[in-house]
């Protein structure tokens, strides 16, 4: 990983839109540098002051630690939500990215 991960994992999210999300996954393939895990940890450590419920599994869920926070978000929000609204609907939510944010 470069030095400046952290700052641009951080600066990726807090660019996704209300409403939308992107996957741990995608936002390191966008920044073409580290991986899921990598990218987790920076949310972990250093999320808190970024819209951190924006940013979820693959499959749309979050760490159930985090589920019940990010319920209030996402109904403010509008993020659209699938079945009995325990995950987000990726097809639906996700964010179409800017090429130019790597």
């Amino acid at each position: 990983m470069k030095p400046d991960f952290t700052d641009r994992v951080l600066d990726l999210v807090e660019r996704i839109p209300p409403g939308q999300v992107l996957s741990y996954g995608l936002i390191a393939e966008i920044l073409q540098d580290g991986g899921p895990r990598q990218v987790g940890r920076v949310m972990a450590l250093e999320g808190a002051a970024v819209p951190w419920w924006r940013v979820v599994r693959a499959d749309g869920s979050l760490p159930a630690s985090h589920a019940i926070n990010a319920q209030e978000h996402y109904r403010d929000e509008r993020t659209p939500m699938r079945g009995n609204g325990s995950a987000v609907d990726m097809p639906l939510a996700l964010w179409r990215f800017d090429d130019d944010v790597s």
